[in-house]
């Protein structure tokens, strides 16, 4: 899987970015690598919260998981 920033100046020096695929993560950085880093935390932080929302609707239910590798 290939996951691409959208980069943009912001104010006062600081880059700003989102990533395309996933449009809610959205962050900033002064230098693009602190952009990048910045960005792929809040990937990990946004596919938690979605993990424990959908544990939380799947409660309860009898169901399988399979592991899937990008």
């Amino acid at each position: 899987m290939t996951i691409t920033a959208i980069i943009e100046q912001g104010e006062n020096g600081w880059l700003v970015g989102q990533l395309q695929e996933f449009p809610a993560v959205i962050d900033q950085g002064k230098t693009v690598e602190e952009l990048k880093k910045n960005l792929m935390q809040g990937l990990e932080f946004y596919l938690e919260v979605q993990r424990e929302q959908t544990a939380q609707e799947y409660e309860g239910r009898t169901f399988t998981q399979e592991l899937l590798v990008a």
